[in-house]
């Protein structure tokens, strides 16, 4: 039998025992006691994929999307295109958090990201600080993802879903026509992503370059 003394602690080791790490040997402070099992234990479980998908092929709404990163609401109101804007709505943009982690290590979108896309109508144009643009309802809910393997034959392996109009959205959205979303999508300027239109993407990808 062994004895060690820390401070105000005694541990007695027999043969055969485990090793036992100990914490914080001041006396003034608790010591936490961790055994070698606990320690070689990983210390948080791997994240969830963002998208996951119905026997159907459908992709399922992640029910806490508006706790996301947010990346932007860029707006094309009528009143500034002749009354013939393409989205006259503001899109609120989100990103599902594992893919930003990614992207601001290596600014590139990994296989699985998710971006959502929330159309909201424009409200007032009046308010106390003054005139602009301001957010009214929800109107519907998009989304977009890579996944070049399930979508190998779609363009950068995006592809698009639909969970229909609020307040009342989908469980599961439905797959969108691919060419429709990529008359714009085309033309983005990163990976079918408009990220010159999200300052956050663009701080994000400015510190991995880094």
């Amino acid at each position: 039998m062994k004895r060690f003394q820390f401070g105000a602690l005694v541990l007695l080791l027999s043969a055969g025992s485990l090793p036992i790490f100990l914490l914080g040997f001041g006396a003034s402070n608790p010591t936490t006691v961790v055994t070698q099992a606990q320690a070689a234990e990983p210390q948080s479980s791997p994240k969830k994929a963002a998208a996951s998908y119905n026997a159907e092929g459908e992709l399922i709404r992640p029910a806490d999307h508006r706790e996301w990163v947010f990346v932007g609401a860029p707006v094309t109101p009528n009143d500034m295109n002749d009354g013939k804007a393409a989205f006259p709505e503001f899109h609120n943009v989100y990103i599902d958090p594992a893919s930003f982690a990614s992207y601001k290590k290596k600014g590139t979108f990994p296989e699985g990201t998710v971006i959502l896309k929330e159309l909201v109508s424009v409200g007032s144009k009046s308010m106390d600080s003054g005139n602009g643009y301001f957010q009214g309802e929800f109107i519907s809910l998009e989304a977009m993802v890579k996944d070049n393997r399930r979508f190998k034959d779609e363009p950068g392996g995006w592809a698009f879903y639909r969970f229909g109009e609020a307040p009342d959205y989908k469980a599961a959205g439905l797959r969108m026509k691919t060419e429709s979303c990529n008359d714009c999508h085309s033309g983005a300027n990163e990976d079918y992503v408009f990220t010159e239109t999200y300052p956050v993407l663009r701080a994000a990808k400015a510190k991995a370059a880094k």
